[in-house]
C-alpha cells in the first residue's frame, strides 16, 4: 500500500462509519477511480479498531456508567437509567447479529451492486428526511421503552443492505419513535460499539485463517487516522445537527445516490 491509499481509506472509514451517508457507498468507489488493489483484511481490522477506539473514547463516561450500573444490577442492587441503557444497547444489537448470520451469503453474493447501493441511498435518505422533518420529538436515549428499542434494533438490521447506512437507519428509526436528534444520534453511536466489535472480530478470524504479511507502519497510521477522523466526525456531527438537522445529509445522500445510478446504469 502506498501512503496516499492509507490516508484516503482511513479518512473515508473514519468519517463514513458514523455519518448517515453509508460507508459502503463511498468505499465502493475507491477501486473504481483508483488503480489500487484490495487493501486486505489486516488493514480492514486496523481501520475498524480506529473507529472503535474513537467512539469508546468519546462516550467513555457513558460507557463506564453503563458498565458499573449493569454490574450492580446483576448483583441485585437495582436497575437505574444507565443499566437500562446498557441493556437496551445489547438488546438492539441482537437482530442485526441474527439476520446478518443467517443472510450473510445472500448479502455477499447478490446485494453488493451499485444499483442496490444507489437505490438504498435515495430511498433511505428520503425516509431520514421525513423522520427528521415530521416525526422527531424531544426524548433522549434514556427515555426509551422496549418497543422503541425493538424498532431501532430491527431497523439496524436493514443496514446489512449496502447503501442503507447503519447510523442513518438507526437515527431514522429513533426519530420515528419520537426521540430528539441528539438522542437519536447518541444512541446510534453507542449501538455502533458492539457492531464494530463483531464486524472487526469476524475480519480478525478471517485474518487468522488466511495469514498474510502485515505492513505494520500502514496499520498503525491507518488506525490513528481512522480514529482521529472518526472522533472529529462524531463531535462535529452532534454540533451540526443541533443547528441544521439531518437535511444536509439527506440532500447529499439523494444527490450521491442518483449520481451512482446515472454513472453506472445509464
Amino acid at each position: 500500500m502506498d501512503w496516499l491509499q492509507v490516508v484516503i481509506l482511513a479518512v473515508i472509514q473514519g468519517i463514513t462509519e458514523f455519518l448517515p451517508i453509508s460507508s459502503s457507498a463511498h468505499l465502493i468507489l475507491v477501486p473504481v477511480f483508483t488503480p489500487w488493489e484490495d487493501q486486505g483484511l489486516a488493514f480492514d481490522v486496523a481501520l475498524h479498531l480506529g473507529s472503535l477506539s474513537a467512539v469508546i473514547l468519546y462516550f467513555r463516561h457513558e460507557i463506564i456508567r453503563m458498565v458499573v450500573s449493569s454490574v450492580a444490577a446483576l448483583r441485585g442492587k437495582g436497575v437505574d437509567e444507565d443499566a437500562r441503557l446498557g441493556f437496551w444497547v445489547a438488546l438492539a444489537t441482537l437482530p442485526v447479529c441474527i439476520i446478518g448470520f443467517l443472510g450473510r451469503d445472500l448479502i455477499a453474493d447478490h446485494m453488493r451492486s451499485t444499483l442496490i447501493i444507489g437505490l438504498s441511498l435515495v430511498a433511505f435518505g428520503l425516509l431520514l428526511g421525513y423522520a427528521d422533518w415530521k416525526k422527531r420529538g424531544t426524548r433522549s436515549e434514556y427515555s426509551m421503552n422496549l418497543k422503541d428499542v425493538l424498532i431501532i434494533g430491527f431497523a439496524q438490521a436493514l443496514a446489512l443492505i449496502p447503501g442503507t447506512s447503519r447510523s442513518g437507519i438507526t437515527i431514522t428509526a429513533a426519530l420515528l419513535v419520537g426521540m430528539s436528534r441528539e438522542g437519536a444520534a447518541r444512541f446510534s453511536f453507542l449501538l455502533s460499539i458492539p457492531v464494530i466489535v463483531l464486524a472487526g472480530g469476524l475480519e480478525a478470524v478471517g485474518l487468522l485463517s488466511d495469514p498474510q504479511a502485515i505492513d505494520w507502519p500502514a496499520m498503525i497510521v491507518g488506525t490513528l487516522l481512522s480514529g482521529i477522523s472518526a472522533y472529529l466526525c462524531i463531535h462535529y456531527f452532534l454540533v451540526v445537527i443541533k443547528k441544521l438537522g439531518m437535511q444536509p445529509f439527506v440532500i447529499y445522500r439523494v444527490v450521491f445516490g442518483l449520481w451512482l445510478l446515472w454513472f453506472f446504469h445509464f
